[in-house]
């Protein structure tokens, strides 16, 4: 498996270092994260682990974070680049980048309304705040009245232009007023 320095050339580096939040050694051990969800899964232990190596939805479900993450389906969906539920080193490193610490609050709140927008619409309506709550409250689901009446109080707090859907923009206006936002969003490395 090498050291550090063979896995990325130098240019691989400093691109990777522009494009996300992270340092170069930070880089070197969010791969190093990412070898172990492969290796972690495998029976074949002397496997060599690349960048070009895909990531299981398993493997992924694997990362302590997210194996308890009502949102890990959605995650893995907005981070991927492929269709078939896995992920690249470099969809590894742009998911790890947009949930550490040093992602401004804007990229946070993109994501965020991306991975909550469940029906892909650009917009985040009733039935995605339903599949956002029942998520959130798991096997103690809201019965009915109790769901319309969260959702309607959501809806009188945030959809400012009153079209019964949350715009990017009025998504973003709630989520930077919330202080527990930033810490809830993020994965430790």
């Amino acid at each position: 498996m090498g050291g550090g320095s063979s896995i990325f050339t130098k240019q691989e580096l400093e691109d990777y270092q522009e494009l996300t939040y992270f340092t170069k050694k930070e880089i070197h051990h969010v791969f190093k994260r990412f070898q172990s969800l492969v290796l972690d899964d495998d029976d074949e232990s002397d496997r060599e682990v690349t960048k070009h190596t895909k990531l299981s939805r398993d493997d992924l479900f694997n990362l302590p974070e997210l194996k308890v993450n009502p949102f890990k389906d959605r995650i893995l969906r907005v981070f991927s680049s492929s269709n078939d539920d896995s992920m690249t080193f470099e969809d590894f490193l742009d998911m790890m980048s947009v949930f550490c610490d040093h992602a401004p609050l804007a990229i946070k709140v993109e994501y965020a309304f991306r991975i909550y927008d469940f029906d892909e619409d650009e917009a985040i309506g009733r039935g995605d705040l339903k599949q956002v709550i029942d998520r959130l409250t798991g096997e103690k689901t809201l019965g009915e009245a109790d769901m319309d009446q969260l959702i309607n109080s959501i809806m009188d707090e945030a959809d400012l232009d009153n079209d019964d859907a949350l715009s990017f923009a009025e998504f973003e206006h709630v989520m930077t007023k919330n202080p527990e936002f930033v810490t809830s969003f993020r994965i430790r490395m």
